[in-house]
């Protein structure tokens, strides 16, 4: 049985204590009473909404496993810690080791919470194999964000980021840091912007490059390509006519009209 392929931008941390779900239900954009299902896929937010962190919360007996991208881990437990307060919860570092793969898991692998192509995870001592799947080709196809790439601290919504569509965020569980924000972008507005995978057609750009109307006015941008196909964030009254990012075409993958008002 495949051990996986390893993923070394990743730490594990472990959370213990009694009060260890409490403490994380405020604090996280999704409800936390579902790791008794499984793996929850979240984030931290900041006061006015916007990303901070994201990670996978992975139950593990009396601990909670946090799985998050190693340039956020330093300053996301700096950030838990502070809030911990007088709630008898330790979080601390793991030497674990967390493998993906796809086809057949473990018996101690986990899904993936966020969308069943993205496979399994496995947390163990020791590192998975060498990195065969084109994992971008999925993450793009899935339309599946990448922290440092389309998920940029301090700038980043959630909700234009596509967490709804990713079990990423919960609206019935209370309140949490940023809910409010997002809470209002859910049922208050539209979206008029966000992530969608685009056709791309041309030479190579590279993330972060704007695409631009024919009349050049800004689109959006550019992000994780993957052969002929890309994420992007799009602004959607912008995606309908010709689009360039670079020396490349791109065209929305299907017609991107404002979306309906978001029901309640």
């Amino acid at each position: 049985m495949s051990i996986g392929e390893a993923i070394p931008d990743r730490r594990i941390f472990r959370i213990t204590g009694p009060d260890r779900e409490g403490f994380l239900q405020g604090l996280v954009s999704n409800d936390v009473r579902r790791l008794a299902a499984g793996p929850v896929y979240a984030a931290l937010l900041t006061a006015q909404g916007k990303f901070l962190a994201d990670f996978l919360l992975v139950p593990a007996g009396e601990a909670v496993l946090l799985d998050c991208h190693a340039s956020l881990a330093e300053g996301l437990v700096r950030r838990l810690s502070m809030y911990r307060l007088r709630a008898d919860v330790a979080i601390a570092p793991t030497e674990l080791q967390v493998a993906r793969g796809l086809g057949p898991a473990p018996a101690d692998a986990v899904a993936d919470p966020r969308d069943p192509r993205l496979g399994w995870r496995r947390y163990a001592p020791e590192p998975g194999g060498p990195a065969t799947t084109d994992w971008d080709a999925i993450r793009v196809e899935a339309c599946v964000p990448e922290t440092g790439i389309e998920l940029i601290p301090d700038e980043t919504y959630i909700l234009e980021a596509g967490f709804e569509r990713l079990q990423g965020v919960d609206f019935r569980k209370g309140c949490y840091v940023g809910q409010e924000v997002t809470a209002r972008m859910k049922h208050k507005t539209e979206l008029r912007k966000g992530l969608v995978t685009v056709d791309v057609t041309g030479p190579a750009t590279a993330p972060g490059t704007p695409i631009l109307m024919a009349d050049g006015r800004e689109a959006g941008t550019l992000y994780t390509r993957s052969g002929d196909r890309a994420i992007a964030h799009l602004r959607f009254d912008r995606a309908g006519g010709p689009l360039t990012a670079g020396d490349a075409t791109v065209r929305a993958s299907a017609p991107a009209p404002l979306p309906s008002p978001n029901a309640p």
